[in-house]
């Protein structure tokens, strides 16, 4: 197996759901390096634990990024190696991981991706939407510019990938379509899972389908870009 480099940030995609869907190279590293930065160290556990990796864990997550940031940069300029890992998938997607590779980045320090699962992919792909150009947006806004986010993403003629928790999918829906009008659109959940679900039709279908019933997990809405105006012939 490969060489643990000594002061290199290693980027560890780890699974979205099955723990099955994890690389012999990120295991591999997650048992060597000098330490392991999760997103949540309470889900990190069970995955480390069901590979038998006792690697020592620390937490980084948006709340403690700026007090931890600096702390693991002196750690890789002394030598140390450290994975960065995230809840589930690849760490930089919709959580602060980028921000510790652009400061490893800034300070001339290796960083090396260990690429794997990622949701947003998978929903994708599985979708049936065109894949070979898209657009990722992550959560949209909560409150302050998500209505200019919406009217922007309006006119985007590539496919739409977007993230969602189950208590706004509701809301989002009905935002998406008074934006949008009726578009196609998938709604992935539990990726992975036992009670993985790919849901298809138009944003109003999959409106009516989460009135109906109570959609757990966390989801992904895969959403057909705008039809390319015809040219007056």
């Amino acid at each position: 197996m490969e060489e643990i480099l000594p002061g290199t940030l290693y980027l560890v995609a780890t699974p979205i759901g099955n723990l099955g869907d994890i690389t012999y190279r990120a295991v591999h590293i997650l048992k060597n390096v000098d330490l392991i930065a999760a997103e949540d160290t309470r889900k990190s556990r069970i995955l480390l634990k069901h590979y038998l990796i006792t690697t020592q864990l620390i937490s980084y997550h948006s709340y403690n990024l700026k007090k931890q940031t600096p702390q693991l940069i002196r750690r890789l300029k002394k030598g140390q190696s450290l994975a960065l890992i995230s809840d589930a998938g690849t760490p930089g997607i919709s959580d602060p991981g980028y921000q510790l590779v652009q400061a490893a980045i800034d300070e001339s320090l290796r960083v090396v991706p260990i690429p794997g699962a990622s949701a947003l992919l998978a929903a994708l792909v599985a979708s049936g939407l065109p894949s070979n150009r898209f657009v990722y947006e992550g959560f949209l806004p909560l409150k302050k510019g998500r209505k200019t986010r919406l009217a922007q993403l309006a006119q985007e003629e590539r496919t739409i990938v977007l993230y969602e928790s189950p208590h706004r999918i509701q809301r989002t829906l009905r935002d998406l379509i008074e934006a949008f009008g009726d578009r196609s659109c998938v709604l992935a959940r539990e990726l992975t899972k036992m009670y993985e679900e790919m849901h298809r039709g138009t944003l109003s279908a999959l409106l009516e389908l989460a009135n109906d019933k109570t959609l757990k997990g966390e989801m992904v809405l895969v959403i057909a870009g705008k039809e390319k105006d015809k040219k007056a012939t």
